[in-house]
């Protein structure tokens, strides 16, 4: 093979892996609260994440925790979403909560508040 098609070849591979790995980049997606609903319909969707939903909400329901603060419904909501979210994702959960949520590609983590994100 001629050394100009290998360096096509090489070219082409190089470019296909960078494009790839925007593609997954892109596609990082975040369950939060949506800033429209009403802190009430936020509070009951809220509470059945962190119940029945099975969401983990131990990072906000105590001062010392790493996402206790901003201490609003709203922020709290967001947390509890996420992790449920992020949980079920690949066994049939979605980021809807009657309406009170709405996916982000922009990583909502702030200050020691890390969002996870799984793929």
């Amino acid at each position: 093979m001629s050394t100009f098609l290998m360096r096509i070849l090489l070219a082409l591979l190089v470019l296909a892996f960078t494009v790839s790995q925007q593609s997954e980049a892109e596609s990082e997606q975040w369950c939060i609260a949506d800033e429209q609903t009403p802190d009430d319909e936020l509070q009951a969707a809220l509470d059945w994440a962190c119940s029945k939903g099975g969401a983990d909400c131990s990072k906000m329901q105590q001062q010392n925790q790493p996402c206790f603060l901003p201490n609003t419904i709203r922020d709290h909501a967001s947390v509890a979403f996420n992790s449920y979210y992020q949980t079920y994702k690949h066994k049939g959960g979605s980021c809807y909560f009657k309406g009170a949520a709405m996916i982000t590609e922009l990583d909502p983590s702030h200050g020691s508040c890390h969002y996870e994100y799984k793929p």
